[in-house]
């Protein structure tokens, strides 16, 4: 009888202990998505603006310098989110002004319009280049706290060197679940690029920027897997890691509506 009962007291432990464990891995969370380059993290929304903001610059040919100033003012203005309102009528990634001539509400809250505009205000300060980071934001923005910019100078360099293909294999998103495209790639590449190519063989840095600003909009295009000069990025793994021959060939592959 004793041996009975030590046998149903243990039957009855280990079905509360698999309960219990059942009940923690139900409850257990899966880690969010997210995005980093280096020691800085993003959102995955934050990290397709920050694509959108790097690859205007690429387009209307400005240097890393000037995606630098941009980022940190994107950070500051909004901590790159596209916002909907601000002070006064201050709207999107820069919280620029209608009223100040930035264009109509639509157009500031259109990323690809907002950076566009920012860049063409840059480029027309005499010696932006040579400015400063903050100092030539401020110069664009005429913000009522000047010294804001200088707070995301680091995080803006780290983003701006990733995203412009001057650190390869620096910026990255993992936990991410793409799924079916929500949006047409050569159409958004075209708008925000330029005409890009996504094939073909490429040299470092263009070919490193557009295989960053792939990963940056991973979700956003159903992209599962980006490979270019021998490493690969997959949204299972989160990480680049060496694939085959570094040829400076550029591929991809999108998630169907099929799954």
């Amino acid at each position: 009888m004793r041996v009975a009962r030590w046998g149903c007291l243990v039957l009855v432990l280990a079905v509360v202990l698999g309960g219990v464990t059942w009940l923690v891995l139900a409850l257990r969370k899966p880690p969010p998505p997210s995005c980093a380059a280096g020691s800085y993290s993003l959102s995955p929304e934050q990290a397709q603006n920050a694509a959108t903001i790097a690859g205007v610059g690429i387009r209307v040919g400005m240097p890393a310098h000037a995606v630098t100033v941009a980022l940190a003012t994107a950070l500051q203005e909004s901590k790159l989110q596209n916002l909907t309102g601000g002070d006064r009528d201050s709207a999107g990634l820069f919280q620029q002004r209608p009223s100040q001539g930035w264009g109509t509400y639509e157009e500031v809250t259109d990323p690809v319009h907002a950076a566009t505009a920012f860049y063409q205000r840059l480029k027309a300060l005499p010696g932006w280049a040579q400015l400063p980071v903050t100092e030539a934001a401020q110069e664009v923005q005429h913000s009522g706290a000047p010294d804001a910019y200088a707070q995301w100078e680091d995080e803006a360099r780290a983003l701006a060197s990733a995203l412009t293909g001057l650190t390869p294999g620096a910026f990255t998103c993992r936990n991410l679940v793409p799924d079916a495209p929500k949006a047409d790639l050569v159409t958004v590449a075209d708008t925000e690029l330029g005409r890009a190519s996504f094939t073909g063989s490429h040299d470092s840095g263009s070919g490193w920027a557009l295989a960053t600003w792939l990963v940056a909009n991973a979700t956003r295009f159903g992209v599962d897997t980006v490979t270019f000069n021998g490493q690969q990025w997959t949204a299972d793994s989160g990480k680049w890691s060496p694939s085959g021959t570094a040829d400076g060939r550029l591929t991809l592959h999108q998630r169907s509506a099929e799954g």
